[in-house]
């Protein structure tokens, strides 16, 4: 009964309509800043997961888990020298994939226009197995790279500075520049552009891949490679699979791992999340501490009736839980609105950012700084929960001062004024 009693007053109490239009209008604001904190904390933390994500997925997708190199990047020599090494990794726990690779430098040339390029050697049927560029191609597919027939695999914003498309000539001028007896002569050759892939990122603008066999010819390289791409299973297992590598391969070889790359920018944005999500959180509870100042104004306005109810016989603990109730149905309701909030805003996020791009005609994530460039969002249950959880605590210990406050109510000073 006296659950019954306190749950219908207090929803009663709860009511954004009051005869008083300030003790309405302190409590609307107070629903509203909740609700605008909880939807806030979402979108923000919903971004910085869209981050992590693309991160995981796409940059660390397409660049090597490990990389197995010799000392000073001198080449292995000959199959008979790498194929065993390759087959022995492969035979490692944790190791999912690996590939043989080339990494050189050279120039595009095409319509008058120029682009240095980071220059990836690639067997087009192993690098399915250490990366997922296939997933971001527009045009055409790696395997149409066959040896000697000179194709390439260009970014969509290298394609776009060059003025070149799928099946179009571009001359690749290598930075190797031998010396003969005739002088010295540059090392060029024509490709044509086989496949355009667009990742999002700043590799779009900076990489190209060719057929391993064409850039060992090019570069005048033999059968040598410079070492392996090892891709594993566990992204975050990266220091314990080189661990298990340096023991069963010779120890004048190298390791690098994707944290030597992308480690700092990785590091950041989980930085930023735990930084940012704190400090939203503060704004959550500023809003949540505001239902203070409205129960306040509330059992102000209602004095008369709490003194009614004691004449009553309602005891003081259920004077209090009237107003806790009162004060958790606030919550509750900036804390649902606040949800449905902020999952929308997390949805419309990035297409709402590409607008004002277009709008505006200004890039606001440039491949060149951020990882990505566009605003990726992901929204998480375990973070709803958090947040919600975190609102409704913050409200509900909002409440406990103004709930003591109400119990102490002395009738008979109440009602002599009345």
């Amino acid at each position: 009964m006296v659950k019954n009693t306190a749950l219908f007053i207090g929803s009663r109490y709860a009511s954004l309509r009051s005869r008083n239009l300030l003790v309405g209008f302190i409590s609307l604001l107070s629903v509203l800043g909740l609700a605008l904190g909880v939807a806030v904390l979402i979108t923000v933390l919903s971004v910085m997961n869209g981050f992590d994500r693309e991160m995981q997925q796409r940059i660390l997708g397409l660049v090597p888990h490990i990389t197995v190199t010799t000392a000073r990047l001198d080449a292995l020599r000959s199959e008979e020298q790498w194929q065993p090494l390759q087959s022995a990794i492969n035979t490692v726990a944790g190791v999912s994939g690996s590939a043989p690779y080339l990494q050189l430098q050279g120039m595009l040339l095409a319509g008058g226009n120029s682009k240095g390029v980071l220059l990836n050697g690639v067997d087009p049927v192993q690098e399915d197995k250490v990366s997922v560029i296939n997933q971001f191609m527009q045009q055409g597919s790696l395997a149409a790279l066959q040896a000697g027939e000179y194709g390439i695999a260009i970014g969509i914003n290298m394609a776009t500075q060059l003025g070149v498309t799928v099946g179009s000539k571009v001359t690749l001028v290598s930075t190797v520049v031998p010396i003969t007896p005739m002088g010295e002569f540059t090392r060029q050759k024509s490709f044509t552009v086989q496949a355009i892939f667009a990742v999002g990122s700043q590799l779009d603008s900076n990489l190209a891949l060719i057929h391993i066999a064409d850039a060992q010819r090019l570069y005048r390289l033999g059968n040598t490679i410079h070492g392996y791409r090892v891709q594993t299973n566990d992204l975050f297992a990266v220091q314990e699979v080189t661990d298990r590598l340096r023991q069963l391969l010779p120890d004048d070889l190298n390791f690098a791992d994707w944290r030597n790359t992308y480690g700092n920018i990785y590091e950041n944005i989980v930085f930023s999340k735990t930084l940012v999500g704190l400090l939203l959180s503060l704004l959550v509870a500023v809003a949540a501490f505001n239902i203070i100042v409205s129960l306040i104004m509330v059992v102000r306005d209602k004095q008369g009736d709490i003194a009614i109810l004691r004449t009553m016989g309602i005891s003081l603990g259920t004077i209090r839980s009237i107003f806790l109730v009162q004060g958790f149905i606030i919550g509750l309701i900036g804390t649902l609105s606040g949800l449905v909030l902020g999952i929308l805003m997390a949805f419309v996020a990035g297409d709402m950012v590409a607008w004002l791009e277009t709008l505006l005609n200004m890039k606001f994530l440039s491949s060149d700084i951020y990882p990505v460039n566009y605003l990726p969002t992901e929204i998480r249950v375990q973070d709803l929960i958090m947040v919600c959880s975190l609102a409704l605590v913050l409200s509900l210990l909002a409440t406990l001062y103004p709930a003591a406050r109400a119990a102490k109510t002395k009738p008979a000073e109440i009602l002599r004024y009345e």
